[in-house]
């Protein structure tokens, strides 16, 4: 318990944004969602504003955490929406959203929420998603060194390793591993 304004309280769960980028595997957000809660993170997402055209089910992940999905800056009147996060998760985080957040152009809330968690020391992990072809560009390349100087902790085995989708030599596709993000944090 701790105490504020002289009254006592219970202490709150750590709580984690979620940052969902557009790419198709971002339809199974709700399987990271489940897996934070389960270690006993509160959960707020943010979505580019790309994701939030059909990428995932927004209603679902709204219900799921019980708070609305963050996309666009608030006014300076509004409440803010969610607390200080303790950590953040990229998942998926693709090609555009990467650059952008390793040259600190801060076009979006999301983009802006990760430029801005460096400054404030809050742990970021990531998983990348980005196709092969794109995934070769030096501009990519020279962004996972800048984040991972940054301190951003790429989810294993996805070390700057990307998660293409790309069907196996058996037609099956790969899991993602959304919970090698969480790994990456360590406890919630």
């Amino acid at each position: 318990m701790t105490e504020q304004a002289g009254k006592p309280r219970q202490a709150e769960k750590p709580f984690l944004y979620v940052v969902v980028c557009a790419a198709g595997i971002a339809a199974d957000v709700g399987r990271l969602i489940t897996a934070a809660q389960e270690r006993d993170w509160e959960v707020g997402v943010i979505a580019t504003p790309v994701a939030m055209n059909g990428f995932f089910d927004t209603g679902a992940v709204e219900a799921q955490t019980g708070r609305p999905i963050r996309s666009a800056w608030r006014t300076p009147g509004d409440p803010r929406p969610f607390p200080p996060p303790d950590a953040v998760v990229v998942a998926p985080a693709t090609f555009n959203t990467i650059n952008k957040w390793a040259a600190g152009l801060a076009d979006t809330l999301a983009v802006a929420t990760l430029c801005e968690t460096y400054g404030l020391g809050v742990p970021v992990a990531v998983l990348p998603c980005v196709a092969d072809a794109l995934a070769a560009h030096p501009a990519y390349q020279d962004s996972l060194t800048r984040l991972r100087d940054m301190g951003v902790r790429f989810g294993e085995p996805y070390s700057g390793e990307p998660y293409s989708g790309e069907p196996g030599e058996d037609g099956g596709r790969p899991e993602f591993g959304w919970e090698r993000a969480l790994d990456r944090l360590g406890g919630g």
